[in-house]
């Protein structure tokens, strides 16, 4: 990387929304400087879909190619560190790293994501996003019509069976223990012809997570192409709310279309602030608080302009 400790925007993520911020700032000529601490949250999901042109490919080709065509702008650059505090101050931001280094923005940028918190079941962890899957969008065309599963209970797993049905008929709903659908719900899971598996998981079968059946306390198992669930999360990172930001009550930071937050000059971008946890959106919104950050920019150093002309 150049040799400065000042830039224009820091960028503290280097995935996919982060990369796609630094490209537009890059273009726009400004000075950037990208902070990754390399553990993306989807590092052993397989392939990527429904992004164009890079359909089916993996997750680290994507963001190689995305990294190595960033950095062909002269003014961008990346620091693989992880940052440990950041500051405000009169004039933007400082950001310290673990390696102990202090780095001052105008601007700054967080796209850390989110870290997934995985169920106390033997063989999930190492499953999910392989054959655990959390979006049909993702990964629904590559198991559609195969048997499949849901493993989830209550409001989350009505919306899942009434999703997960377009891609397969072939459908069980596991709730792990005693189901807790209402009794509309319940009604209405049995006219879409989807069985209702009320006994208690043990582990989850797999060969290097692939899911071969759902194992349960009767010592029974059922075998399974895939199962679709949803897990908690948590912040990647709590640098946000150290500088300041509210979480929704989904724990995701508040923000604006343009990835504004209510910290001046504060900007998030990617899953950090949106349910919708692809790498077409990601990039979305890396582009456009990418922009919206230059027009700012642009803006300050317009009245900087004035207010000396005008003295």
């Amino acid at each position: 990387m150049k040799s400065t400790s000042s830039f224009d925007v820091i960028i503290i993520g280097g995935s996919y929304a982060g990369l796609s911020a630094a490209m537009t700032l890059g273009r726009s000529l400004r000075t950037v400087l990208i902070i990754d601490s390399g553990k993306p949250c989807n590092r052993q999901t397989p392939h990527s879909h429904g992004f164009l042109t890079r359909d089916g490919d993996t997750p680290g080709q994507i963001a190689t190619i995305a990294k190595e065509q960033v950095l062909a702008y002269p003014t961008v650059s990346f620091l693989s560190d992880k940052v440990t505090q950041a500051r405000p101050d009169d004039n933007g931001f400082w950001v310290e790293t673990q390696s102990g280094q202090p780095y001052r923005s105008r601007k700054l940028l967080i796209a850390t994501g989110l870290a997934d918190v995985m169920p106390d079941i033997p063989g999930f962890a190492e499953c999910w996003g392989r054959t655990i899957l959390h979006c049909p969008y993702c990964h629904g065309y590559e198991v559609h019509g195969q048997p499949l599963g849901i493993l989830a209970n209550g409001d989350m797993a009505y919306d899942l069976v009434r999703l997960i049905q377009n891609w397969s008929r072939n459908l069980t709903l596991f709730t792990n223990g005693p189901a807790t659908l209402t009794g509309e719900q319940q009604q209405l899971i049995e006219q879409l012809g989807v069985p209702v598996d009320e006994r208690s998981v043990t582990h989850l079968v797999h060969q290097a997570g692939n899911l071969e059946a759902l194992a349960f306390s009767d010592g029974s198992r059922h075998e399974l192409s895939a199962v679709f669930s949803r897990v908690p999360f948590r912040q990647h990172s709590d640098l946000a709310e150290q500088l300041g930001c509210k979480l929704t009550e989904m724990g995701l930071v508040k923000a604006g279309e343009m990835g504004q937050t209510d910290v001046p000059g504060l900007f998030v971008a990617g899953d950090i602030s949106t349910p919708f946890r692809q790498v077409a959106i990601a990039v979305a919104s890396g582009a456009k608080a990418g922009a919206w950050i230059n027009k700012e920019m642009i803006e300050d150093d317009i009245a900087l302009k004035l207010s000396i002309v005008s003295s």
